[in-house]
Formats: C-alpha cells, sequence, structure tokens
C-alpha cells in the first residue's frame, strides 16, 4: 500500500506539469494576448458575446522575427491551450512592422478577461485565416478595403462583393480604407441582404467626413416608397425611414474619425455614435429587395423626394448584419477598433524548450481522457506492486527451498525427524520454505500416531497414504497462497486494452461532435483531440504488455515451486516407506566367526 501511495503521489507532482504545456510542437514561439471587456480595459459595461476581436501588431508589442513573410504560420489558440480560434489576415507587412489580424472570439464577457495564445515560428505551417469562419453567420456584408483598385471584397462566406470600386485610401482607421465622394459605392441586391417588414439589421462603419456639408447620404437604400437612408447633416448624423428622420443627436467632427451604426428591431431603429446610443425611431424597418448605395443616394427617388448630396469623406469597416447586435457589442467595436484601444494586451513572447511531440500529446488531453488514463495509472500501479511482491516473495520461497533441500539431503540416513528435532535449520528457511512446511505436517502427523501408541518403525502403506494426503493438503493451500492476486494481473492485461479503446471511441465522439458545433474542420482543429483519444488506447496496451510479461514470468516460477513441492512429496514418501514400512528389507547381521 505505501508503494501505491508513492506511485500516485508521483503521478500527482507529474500531471500539471505536463498538463501546462505547448499547442503544437512545430511552432517555435509564443505571444500570450489578454481581452479584458472589464472597467479598467475595454470598459464595454455588457457582454458583447462572439465578437472578431481586432489585433495590431507593431514593433512596439512584436519584433516580427520568427514569423513567415506572409503570416501564414499565424496560430490563435484560447486559454485552454488547446481550442484553435479562427482568424483573419486583413494586413501584414513585417518590413515595415505592420500587422491587423481578426480574431474571432466565441464569447467575451465584461466580467472575465480572457486569455488568447497566438503561435508562430513554423516556416512549413499553410496560411488558415479565413474571414468566412471569423465573421459569424449574422453578418451579411464586411467591407475591410484592403484590396486597392478592385471593387470591395465581402470577407463573410455569402460573397456580396460590391459592384462598383471607388478609389482607395492609404493611412485609414484600420489599415486601408475608400474615398467617396466622386462615385457611388454600389452593393449587389442579393437574396442575403434582402430585408423582410420588421426584420432585424445593424449597419456599422467607421466614417471620416472631409467637411461639414448639408444632407450628405452615407447609405441609401430605397425599394418603391420604402426608404432606409443613413446619414450627416451639418455634422449631425441621422436616420430616416420611410420620410421619418431622428432629432438631431451628438455630432461628430470633420477630418476624424468616427464610429457609426445604426440597429433595427421590431419596434425601434436606435443610432449610435461612438459606440453608444444616439438617438432612435419608434419604427420599425419596411421590406427592401433592392440594391443600396454607399456614399450617395440609391436609386430609384420617389416623385416629390428631394436627392440627397453625396458623401464626401472616407470609409472603413463597413459591416451589415441580419440581426440586431447587442449594445455591448457594438460600444466594443467602436472602442477596440480605433488606435488606442484597450481591449487587447499584449504578454511577452515566449520559447519553446524542445517540447516532445508527447508533450503535445498530453498538452490536448481532455478532462474525459485523463479520467480513463488515471484509471489505468492506478490498474498499472496496482500490478507493479503485485508483480514487484510476488517476484519477491517467489524468490524468498525458491531460495529457502533450495537451503532447505540441501540440509534435507545432508540428513539423508538419520531419521526423517532429524531436521526437526536438530534446530540447524536458520529462521528464515522455515518461514519462507514452503517444503519445511510440508515437511513439518509430516513429522507432526508421525508424531501424532506416535502419540497415540502406533509403531513407526513398521509404518503401514496406509498411514504413508494418510501422511501423503496430509503434505498434498499444505501444498494445495501453498499454491492457492501463491496464486493470490494473481488473478488482478490477468484482468489487467484483459481488461487495461478495452477501458483504453473505451476512452478513444468517447474521445473521437467528443472531438467530432466539437468540430461539428464550431464549424471547424480543419486537420488543425481535430489533430489534437484525436491524438489524445488515441493515446488512451496506447496507455491500455502499455498497461496490459508488462503485466503479460510479468504474469507469465510469475506462472512460470510459481510452476516450478508447485513441481518441487510435488517432487519432494514423493521424495518424502519414498523415504518413509524405504526406511520405516512395514515392508521394508533388512539388512542382515554378520555372523562372527
Amino acid at each position: 500500500m505505501q508503494r501505491l501511495f508513492f506511485l500516485l503521489t508521483i503521478l500527482g507532482t507529474l500531471v500539471p506539469g505536463l498538463a501546462h504545456a505547448w499547442w503544437q510542437p512545430d511552432w517555435a514561439y509564443r505571444k500570450p494576448v489578454t481581452v479584458d471587456a472589464g472597467p479598467k480595459a475595454g470598459a464595454v459595461g455588457g457582454d458583447p458575446g462572439r465578437i472578431p476581436v481586432l489585433l495590431r501588431l507593431h514593433s512596439g508589442n512584436f519584433n516580427f522575427e520568427g514569423v513567415s513573410d506572409s503570416g501564414a504560420d499565424l496560430r490563435f489558440v484560447a486559454g485552454d491551450d488547446k481550442t484553435v480560434l479562427n482568424h483573419q489576415i486583413e494586413q501584414f507587412n513585417p518590413l515595415l512592422g505592420i500587422a491587423l489580424i481578426w480574431v474571432d472570439v466565441p464569447a467575451l464577457t465584461a466580467g472575465t478577461p480572457q486569455q488568447l495564445w497566438m503561435y508562430y515560428g513554423n516556416p512549413k505551417a499553410p496560411a488558415s485565416g479565413n474571414g468566412q469562419r471569423t465573421f459569424d453567420p449574422d453578418y451579411s456584408l464586411v467591407y475591410h478595403f484592403a484590396e486597392p483598385g478592385v471593387p470591395s471584397r465581402d470577407s463573410t462566406a455569402y460573397g456580396n462583393h460590391a459592384q462598383t470600386a471607388v478609389p482607395a485610401l492609404d493611412g485609414s482607421v484600420i489599415g486601408a480604407g475608400a474615398r467617396l465622394g466622386s462615385a457611388p459605392l454600389m452593393l449587389p441586391a442579393s437574396p442575403s441582404l434582402a430585408l423582410a417588414a420588421a426584420a432585424p439589421f445593424t449597419f456599422s462603419a467607421w466614417v471620416r467626413p472631409d467637411s461639414l456639408g448639408p444632407q450628405q447620404v452615407l447609405y441609401a437604400r430605397r425599394d418603391g416608397a420604402n426608404e432606409l437612408l443613413i446619414g450627416i447633416d451639418q455634422g449631425v448624423p441621422f436616420v430616416q425611414v420611410n420620410g421619418q428622420r431622428s432629432k438631431p443627436g451628438q455630432p461628430i467632427q470633420a477630418a476624424q474619425w468616427s464610429h457609426l451604426a445604426v440597429k433595427a428591431d421590431k419596434a425601434n431603429v436606435a443610432l449610435y455614435v461612438g459606440g453608444r446610443p444616439a438617438v432612435s425611431l419608434a419604427t420599425a424597418l419596411p421590406a427592401f429587395t433592392t440594391a443600396a448605395s454607399v456614399g450617395a443616394d440609391a436609386p430609384p427617388v420617389a416623385t416629390g423626394t428631394a436627392t440627397l448630396a453625396n458623401f464626401t469623406g472616407a470609409i472603413d469597416e463597413l459591416r451589415l448584419s441580419r440581426t440586431a447586435r447587442p449594445d455591448a457589442l457594438l460600444l466594443a467595436d467602436a472602442v477596440s477598433q480605433g488606435s488606442e484601444s484597450r481591449l487587447a494586451v499584449f504578454g511577452a513572447d515566449e520559447q519553446q524548450a524542445g517540447k516532445s511531440h508527447f508533450g503535445f500529446i498530453i498538452a490536448a488531453m481532455p478532462l474525459d481522457a485523463w479520467i480513463v488514463v488515471g484509471l489505468l495509472g492506478l490498474m498499472m500501479a496496482l500490478s507493479w506492486i503485485i508483480m514487484i511482491g510476488k517476484g519477491r516473495s517467489y524468490g524468498a520461497i525458491a531460495r529457502a527451498n533450495a537451503q532447505f533441500m540441501q540440509s534435507f539431503h545432508e540428513a539423508a540416513g538419520a531419521p526423517l525427524d532429524h531436521l526437526a528435532r536438530n534446530g540447524k535449520l536458520s529462521a528464515s528457511v522455515k518461514t519462507d520454505s514452503s517444503l519445511w512446511r510440508l515437511y513439518d505436517v509430516a513429522i507432526d502427523e508421525m508424531r501424532r500416531r506416535h502419540d497415540r501408541g502406533y509403531d513407526l518403525n513398521a509404518v503401514s502403506n496406509a498411514t504413508i497414504g494418510a501422511i501423503r494426503a496430509a503434505m498434498d493438503g499444505v501444498m494445495v493451500r501453498e499454491s492457492e497462497r501463491m496464486s493470490k492476486r494473481m488473478i488482478w494481473l490477468s484482468t489487467t492485461i484483459e481488461g487495461a486494452p478495452y477501458v483504453g479503446l473505451f476512452g478513444t471511441v468517447i474521445g473521437i465522439m467528443l472531438v467530432f461532435v466539437v468540430a461539428a458545433m464550431a464549424g471547424a474542420v480543419d486537420i488543425n482543429s481535430v489533430a489534437p483531440g484525436m491524438a489524445a483519444a488515441l493515446l488512451c488506447t496506447a496507455a491500455g496496451l502499455g498497461v496490459a504488455i508488462p503485466a503479460l510479461f510479468g504474469y507469465n514470468w510469475l506462472s512460470s516460477r510459481s510452476d516450478a515451486i508447485v513441481a518441487d513441492m510435488a517432487v519432494f512429496v514423493d521424495e518424502f514418501a519414498t523415504r518413509l516407506a524405504e526406511e520405516q514400512g512395514d515392508g521394508r528389507q533388512m539388512r542382515p547381521v554378520l555372523q562372527q566367526a
């Protein structure tokens, strides 16, 4: 039992160190990133939920050494060092020391900071950034304006690419932007952008007006008599639905970037400036199936309705959603996408210290795999304790038996009870030798018969048979004592592989379920869990194989001891019949001449 406690203590000290491990051994470096929406950091005042967080890398927080020129080896992993997070690279220029990366954070809360890991330093890693996975399915259009000279590309899976190209703008609030004023940015009239009556909707964008002119339209959508207009009038943002315009609210400044958002639900259309509510309309949106226009009024304008002026200025990070985004998310976008964001804090870079592939598998093990491995570890500890104990016991018995047989053979010619009477056998022989116990019970049987008046100088065959039966009974009990707890080794040999296989099956089931729920089917998302699941089977075999070898070795030693006892029973019975049996032959006495 003391050995078991010792092994469990060693296992308990090793497991925590193994659990705090590297995500994958092929990545040489990692950087901790803390995303904090609490009052001392982002201060968004609520739980944004799932949100694409912008990470700005520059020479002040990242040295760009060891990472590939395109950033293809960048990987983002959750705080558990197992879950791979989706990301999209908007800009990556190691020569200038600038990078803009969007990371999909599944559940951002204001109460608890979240730690992410940014891994890099694997020249063989393929590019894995994908905006279609980074932005949730409720985003119907996301323009980063990162492709100069071509119509803006939609980062979502809907592919709502722009129908017209607008001039590019360097040095925007987030990398590159677009300049509006000369020509509108036309959006497609796709089914994914269509809106039913009273449907939820969210518009958000960063804008920078060149001047504060009258009636400048930023986003326009008209469908017959239905209209939705978002614009700026003398520096005051407004939203207009079917001729009903919001009251003046918080103004914005010329030549300065401002975050504007409009959110609609079944009863209200609200305007947000800088992520905070400004004004609202007590109405719902009408239905739209036509194309929308950005930076200019959208045709067709109803008769008697004045056309609004074009917006002259810059725009960046245009997003449309098919849902009413939470206020905390809009505020998080406004405070985190600017140049002075405090939502994401970067830690010091760490370098891997020669982590093995086995360490990577250990790091990827979930709780269910640890339970199975722990059970197998207990089985292994008990089986090794039994094998070590049995091995030492069998060795002591074999050595004591050898010493006893040597003394027994040396006493040939003397009475059979000579060894019991002379007291020359050591205490260890009498304690460990199974042959001594056979001999002792035989001598005891003879003494009891002598005490009852039997003539031991003429022992009958029946008496010899009775003594032999007593010795056989002791031999059976000795065999049972040697085989005690051997059944546990047999159970370990047969059961450990099945326990490991059970853990593998459960682990693979969970890997596929989690992958399906997360929508991630790439090899990097499923390989760690698969490897950890297969480790359970390997652990089961690792427990069963030594137990099998030990069981066979111990069985052979036990069989040898049992054979020695059987031989000694035959030898003792033969000597008893020869020396004290009633049919023994007496040597004739020589007559003196």
